[in-house]
Formats: structure tokens, C-alpha cells, sequence
């Protein structure tokens, strides 16, 4: 059963600095009214598709995220993507299949890094619709999910496989690190019920 958006709950993108001190609140709370406005509820299976390689110091973004989120045991989460069994080119048509498969009404959401603008890098951004994984890279992947969170690890526009090998592994912790509590806080917020509409 394919999940819809009415065009009039519409929630805008947003992008979040990781040194802001309220991004993960501010995360968690946009991330929990996308899954009210989507009609998730508790009986629906919401996936986490983080997708990356840990051959790559920016692209290791996703399975990062999926690590912290599978070594916490969260259970609101299906993972898909960590440092040890990452999702990534290779895969990743094999992977969607699976998931369509064994959640074939699941909620997607999919994570990666990708390069950006030099005022943008450190930021974090939460959308409606699919992602497009390798677009930076000038990869030709199918796009997934029914909304995203990126991850602007650095500078794009130009040798962008070397620019993910050199970019900063504090840069891309920090950014795992705020956008693993910002799920959590999101699924602790979304079982609570507390969002009211």
C-alpha cells in the first residue's frame, strides 16, 4: 500500500547546523509531525535506510548513524545500514527489494551524506520525497524513500570522490551523533504521543 501527502499538510524542508544547541529538538519535533502527517502509527513499520560505505571518511555518514542507532537497540526503527553491513551501490537495488519484501507497508525514511555549498557544510537537512543516492557522485541510483535526511559533510563541484575520501571524520561524527539522538528523541516523542496536531 503506497503512502500519499495531501498537498495541504505540507511541512517545509528544514536545515539545522550541528552546533545548534536545540537541532536535535528541533529534528525530533519536525521528524515526528512528518510521521503524523504521513499516517504513520504504531502498527506500521518505519525503516531506516542509512545509506554509505565505511570505505570513505564523508560517505560513512549513514552507516555511522545506523550503528550508533542499532548498538542502542532502538526498536521503533527497522535499520537498514551499518558500519558493518553498509548499504551502498553495490547493494542498494538488492536492499530496497528486501525491504519492499519484508515491509511492504513500511514507512521509509532514508539518510546520506551528501556535498554541498562551503556555507552549507554542517548542516543537516529533513525533506518530504525520495533521496537520490550518488547524485553527488554522478552515480545513477534509484531513489528511495518517502523522506529524507541529508547531510552536508563538505564542498561540492569539484573531484568528488577525493573530497568524501579527505573530508574531516570530527565533522561527520558530530553530525552522526546529532542525527542518532535526533531519532531517538523522535521515536521516544512519536511512542509518547505527546505531538498534539
Amino acid at each position: 500500500m503506497a503512502i500519499t501527502i495531501p498537498k495541504e499538510e505540507y511541512i517545509e524542508n528544514i536545515k539545522l547546523h550541528i552546533d545548534d544547541p536545540v537541532a536535535v529538538d528541533e529534528f525530533s519535533w519536525n521528524l515526528v509531525k512528518r510521521l503524523h502527517k504521513y499516517g504513520v502509527n504504531k502498527n506500521t513499520p518505519v525503516v531506516l535506510l542509512c545509506i554509505g560505505t565505511d570505505r570513505s571518511t564523508g560517505d560513512c555518514l549513514g552507516p555511522l548513524i545506523g550503528s550508533k542507532l542499532a548498538v542502542e537497540n532502538n526498536r521503533f526503527f527497522k535499520i537498514y545500514g551499518t558500519l558493518e553491513q553498509p548499504v551502498h551501490a553495490s547493494n542498494l537495488d538488492e536492499k530496497i527489494k528486501e525491504i519492499h519484501t519484508k515491509y511492504p507497508n513500511a514507512f521509509i525514511i532514508a539518510v546520506d551524506a551528501c556535498l554541498g555549498k562551503l556555507e552549507n557544510v554542517g548542516h543537516v537537512t529533513i525533506g518530504d520525497g525520495s533521496l537520490q543516492p550518488g547524485a553527488g557522485v554522478n552515480k545513477n541510483l534509484p531513489p528511495i524513500g518517502h523522506i529524507h535526511v541529508t547531510g552536508i559533510v563538505n564542498v561540492s563541484g569539484f573531484m568528488e570522490y577525493l573530497v568524501l575520501q579527505n573530508t574531516r571524520l570530527n565533522m561527520v561524527m558530530k553530525m552522526a551523533n546529532m542525527i542518532a539522538e535526533g531519532f531517538n528523541a523522535s521515536a521516544l516523542k512519536f511512542q509518547q504521543e505527546t505531538y498534539v496536531q
